[in-house]
């Protein structure tokens, strides 16, 4: 299998059919990060093709021998904010597109789905800079190191948009759902 950097100078060669393979490789990537990040699959989907249309025709931007994937990301979440800029309204994640992660009764499932629909919610509400950092390090898992490079920030910003977000959080659970705050911090 090619490599992406061999896949991308074949698109940069005219090769429409290399970055076919690009695409089918980062697609489910992409669109599960931006469905985290905008909480609308169908939005989420036409935010996607929007960002493999637009990273085709910014191709060359991208350095020789550079990280064809953090490229992408890099791409992907900064639509999605300015996205969601122009919005500027809460997005609210439908009971049916909470993922349930897998608990051993079924009581236990209903209890888990229902503290990450509030979780959510709440991350849902924050603004865009600290919802993006909380969905790249808690959703994604992602390093500080990672998220500053995705975002093009300095890891102390990183940080302190966490610290900032997780504060804001806290506040908005409030003093009943501290195993919210804690779900974050696993």
């Amino acid at each position: 299998m090619q490599d992406d950097n061999e896949l991308v100078r074949l698109v940069q060669g005219g090769n429409q059919q290399a970055y076919a393979r690009l695409v089918d490789k980062y697609k489910g990537k992409i669109f599960a990060r931006l469905y985290r990040m905008i909480g609308q699959k169908q939005d989420a989907q036409d935010l996607a093709q929007e960002v493999f249309t637009k990273a085709y025709f910014q191709l060359e931007k991208l350095e020789p021998d550079g990280n064809f994937s953090a490229w992408l990301y890099r791409i992907a979440i900064n639509h999605c904010l300015d996205e969601l800029r122009k919005r500027k309204r809460s997005v609210k994640t439908s009971d049916k597109e909470v993922e349930l992660i897998g608990s051993e009764t079924p009581e236990e499932a209903f209890l888990q789905k229902e503290q990450q629909q509030v979780l959510l919610r709440h991350i849902m509400g924050l603004e865009e800079e600290y919802r993006a950092v909380v969905v790249l390090r808690y959703i994604d898992q992602l390093s500080y190191k990672e998220i500053s490079e995705m975002l093009v920030l300095p890891t102390t910003t990183v940080q302190m948009r966490l610290h900032r977000a997780k504060k804001k959080l806290r506040e908005n659970l409030g003093k009943g759902e501290d195993s919210l705050y804690e779900m974050l911090q696993n």
